[in-house]
């Protein structure tokens, strides 16, 4: 076959990478860590305020989802119009989100009235009131959300999959029941905002147009009242995650069936991580990978499967995950074992590997071109016990991977064996076919 080439299509060029950003950091007195960063061009800058909050007992998460969403519903000195009024007034934003092992405060405004916006930080983190009204309406709106939620096929697949991997942790625990919010009171918030929302431990980023030190300066005065409470313990250490029979989560009349594979992976500091960051994006993690090639484009079995490697605080996961007809649930499900197979049995093509390494590198400089997105990644990386050298060192990692590397970790991470699965659709209907292919855990059946 003669390969046919136009001379008028230069080459593309290898990636560049992009210039690992010049962090100012300062630990504060009252254990707070703060991180600056100057990104000019636009005016404002972006706030991530990372407060582990982490327990070792389970919980079911009520109480964090109304603390984030009341913590700044009202101070001594303002309720929650004036602090909206306020933050409308430096041209900024502020909101909470809560997680299993931390509370998020993500937030911006005007450069040049950056010291209010701080002060105004300062004053939820130390006097935040959970005014009862407010409480009661937020607790109204979580209980509807979280009953819309969970009725969501791919959200039950989520957690369903995190339950059977980690059963007895709180990374496994679910969504809490609407009605645990109702339990919850604006003195049981108070309490636990004096116990955990804690300076200690935490992370303070901030990006934007302005000069490093002095900005340290400024968020050293605005966060001096600060202090109490105590770090938190952290969630527990993970256990090994036990492969066993294939689980299928009953969803009568479902006219889909929700696919989930998942297992241990390595975490972003591990010598390992370029090569399997690779084999995750050769198999599944982008548009150009094996999986999409075959279930949607060949098969027409999904329109969206995708794998991806997840982080948390105790440890990483390899997800893959895919939505199909219930019809072919038992095809689809064999042709994406069929495709995490050949990924432990020879090398990939150096044109996969090229396509993917391009990818990877284009995307940690396309996530950290703004300042939302820089201030966002700091703080993820700070979280996980990451500097900004990450950012220049990762990249070289994944350019230096060969084949053999991502066939080493394909072997280990990527095997069946240490796979475990989960299914979420009509069991009426996919039980028997399921059973002709995998042993099937028979407690929920």
């Amino acid at each position: 076959m003669t390969t046919i080439t136009n001379p008028d299509i230069p080459a593309v060029e290898p990636p560049k990478r992009p210039r690992t950003p010049s962090v100012a950091s300062r630990t504060l007195k009252n254990g707070l860590t703060v991180m600056a960063v100057r990104r000019a061009g636009v005016p404002r800058v972006e706030v991530r305020l990372r407060i582990p909050t982490g327990t070792s007992r389970p919980g079911d998460g009520a109480r964090e989802r109304l603390l984030a969403a009341t913590l700044a519903a009202g101070t001594s000195e303002s309720d929650s119009v004036g602090l909206a009024e306020r933050l409308q007034r430096v041209g900024g934003g502020l909101d909470a989100s809560a997680g299993v092992e931390e509370v998020v405060l993500a937030g911006s405004s005007l450069a040049n009235r950056l010291p209010e916006f701080l002060d105004l930080v300062g004053e939820v983190l130390t006097d935040a009131q959970y005014p009862a009204t407010e409480v009661e309406v937020h607790q109204g709106r979580i209980k509807q959300e979280l009953t819309i939620t969970r009725s969501q096929p791919t959200v039950v697949a989520q957690y369903a999959l995190l339950g059977r991997m980690f059963p007895k942790h709180p990374y496994g625990r679910g969504l809490p029941e609407p009605d645990a919010v109702d339990g919850i009171n604006a003195q049981a918030l108070k309490r636990w905002h004096r116990k955990r929302v804690a300076p200690e431990g935490s992370t303070l980023v901030l990006v934007g147009d302005f000069k490093a030190e002095t900005v340290l300066d400024k968020a050293a005065t605005a966060l001096a009242g600060w202090t109490g409470g105590e770090r938190a313990p952290g969630v527990p250490a993970l256990t090994t995650i036990e492969p066993g029979p294939t689980v299928i989560v009953d969803r009568p009349g479902a006219v889909q069936t929700n696919i989930r594979l998942g297992g241990a992976a390595v975490d972003r500091a591990d010598p390992d991580y370029a090569a399997l960051a690779l084999a995750n994006m050769i198999f599944g993690g982008y548009f150009s990978s094996r999986l999409v090639t075959n279930i949607r484009e060949d098969k027409g079995y999904s329109y969206s499967p995708r794998s991806s490697i997840e982080h948390r605080q105790r440890g990483s996961q390899f997800v893959v995950g895919a939505e199909v007809a219930t019809n072919v649930t038992v095809p689809a499900l064999a042709e994406i074992r069929h495709e995490l197979t050949g990924m432990t049995k020879a090398p990939v093509s150096e044109r996969e590997l090229e396509a993917a390494k391009r990818y990877l590198v284009g995307s940690i400089a396309l996530s950290t071109q703004t300042q939302a997105g820089l201030a966002s990644t700091l703080a993820s990386l700070a979280a996980h016990g990451l500097g900004v050298e990450y950012l220049r060192d990762h990249p070289k990692r994944v350019e230096q991977v060969t084949a053999e590397q991502v066939l080493e970790v394909s072997r280990t991470y990527l095997a069946l064996d240490r796979l475990v699965t989960v299914l979420v659709g009509d069991a009426r209907i996919i039980k028997a076919a399921v059973r002709a292919l995998d042993e099937l855990d028979q407690s929920n059946l």
